[in-house]
């Protein structure tokens, strides 16, 4: 029984995505197109592979089983075709990272616009998003994480800032009403903006100073979606909602306007900065090792 390989990676494309219309999108081709090679391969196999409804595509038992197996052997079967980029003058192809929301604000776009212009023939997708990941088998070819979210087996390259903090601030004007605070432990009276990850839990704050190390869960009249919704935390800060956390380098314009007040500076907690990871295999998709080779340079 012949099957032709762009079903199988058309049928990966959508159960990965969850739809055909964001299987397309991801993929560039129509979603029509994905329905059709999907249901060829359906009617090959003698089996259904995905359950369909109006709001959702989900894959099958046996679905599941075909996509656990396939993620690996496409992903092989591209970088045995991208063996011949090696004969190019120059990289081509695509690249997919999986980003933090932080990383996407504060480090790509230094990275980003250098590295589309020195290699003109690749094409970089990058999927943002604060949940932890496999990069692989959500179909990407390296993720940005934070040492401390680092998956085994991986290696891992060094990107962006070496070294950042969190800042904690609030408006001039909330300050003013509520007083500064002295101590981590005083914004147990305070009104604070809180985060919240995908997973359901809140971000807890951390400060330190001279060996003292004090973790506090804020609370308040908002929490928001960490990495989706921090730029409405910024915004009800600087309307004077309450006290927030945040990378310094997020709130740095806002500190410089001063339209946020730093507090508690001196209890800033100081974290190393994010690394770039991929898969420790030996022989990488030409587009990632421009990309490894590129920040390398950068550093």
């Amino acid at each position: 029984m012949a099957t032709h390989l762009a079903d199988l990676a058309a049928f990966v494309a959508v159960a990965r995505a969850g739809g055909f219309r964001d299987g397309a999108r991801a993929g560039g081709g129509s979603a029509s197109g994905l329905s059709e090679a999907v249901s060829r391969l359906e009617r090959g196999l003698g089996l259904r592979l995905l359950n369909r409804t109006t709001r959702s595509v989900a894959p099958t038992e046996a679905g599941a089983r075909l996509l656990e197996r396939l993620g690996p052997a496409l992903g092989e079967v591209d970088a045995a075709l991208d063996v011949v980029n090696g004969f190019r003058d120059r990289p081509a192809g695509t690249l997919r990272l999986n980003v933090p929301v932080s990383a996407a604000r504060l480090v790509l776009p230094a990275i980003v616009p250098p590295f589309l212009a020195a290699y003109p023939e690749i094409r970089l997708e990058v999927v943002a998003e604060d949940g932890f990941v496999d990069v692989l088998a959500a179909g990407c070819d390296a993720g940005i994480r934070y040492d401390e979210r680092l998956e085994q087996d991986m290696i891992a390259v060094p990107i962006g800032p070496r070294r950042q903090r969190f800042a904690t601030v609030a408006s001039p004007a909330y300050l003013d009403r509520h007083g500064r605070p002295q101590h981590p432990h005083d914004l147990l009276c305070h009104a604070c903006i809180g985060g919240r990850f995908s997973s359901g839990a809140t971000l807890a704050w951390e400060f330190e100073q001279a060996g003292e190390v004090v973790r506090i869960h804020p609370t308040g009249p908002l929490t928001v979606r960490v990495g989706g919704a921090t730029d409405l935390a910024v915004e009800a800060a600087i309307a004077g909602v309450g006290i927030l956390t945040l990378f310094e380098d997020w709130l740095r314009p806002h500190l410089d306007t001063q339209a946020l007040e730093p507090v508690l500076e001196p209890w800033w907690q100081g974290f190393s900065g994010p690394y770039l990871y991929y898969p420790g295999r030996r022989h990488l998709p030409a587009p990632l090792r421009a990309f490894v080779d590129f920040i390398g340079l950068k550093r």
